[in-house]
């Protein structure tokens, strides 16, 4: 019985290891959509190892599924450096929140202050909220400072029903990145 015991925590802990490096090699190689697709399936098995929760978090950032973060950022507590990826998730997404919202509602954004992070829906949300804009046929167009060769369009499209905030990054007005997000 004692060698049953071990060798089904043997066995449990082989599954859980490659669970993760199946994870951590989907991420590593830039399949972020197919992590975050996979972490959604293994959540409920490691919902409360943190490094998961920090894997599975920043695929579905890096694949643009910003809302699947509200789920990991609730079991990253219990050290500082968890704290702060869940601050870093919260913000991003309650940036995405409030930018939806004041596209499709007309509500006024500009007087917020929110943490500045380098995610791109950040910094799109800290240009919108400063105004500096030019609005054109629904469209907001926000040029670099930095680069005036480099601008982001923000605007919403419809689709059957279902509104989605698209970010074009553009360089030289051709474009390089499309974000959606609902």
């Amino acid at each position: 019985m004692k060698k049953l015991l071990i060798a089904a925590a043997l066995l449990f802990t082989s599954l859980h290891a490659s669970d993760m490096e199946r994870l951590y090699g989907l991420y590593q190689s830039k399949k972020y959509k197919k992590a975050c697709q996979v972490g959604l399936r293994m959540f409920n098995k490691h919902k409360k190892n943190s490094k998961f929760l920090m894997l599975y978090g920043l695929s579905c950032l890096k694949a643009d599924y910003i809302d699947r973060l509200a789920v990991p950022l609730t079991g990253l507590r219990h050290t500082r450096s968890e704290r702060a990826n869940a601050s870093y998730f919260a913000t991003i997404l309650l940036q995405k929140k409030l930018l939806y919202h004041a596209l499709l509602d007309g509500v006024d954004i500009s007087n917020l202050k929110l943490p500045k992070t380098d995610y791109i829906l950040s910094k799109v949300f800290d240009l919108y909220t400063q105004k500096r804009y030019k609005k054109a046929d629904d469209k907001y167009y926000f040029i670099s400072k930095e680069k005036p060769d480099f601008m982001y369009v923000l605007y919403i499209e419809s689709n059957g029903g279902v509104n989605k905030m698209v970010i074009e990054e553009r360089l030289d007005n051709h474009i390089i990145n499309i974000h959606r997000y609902w």
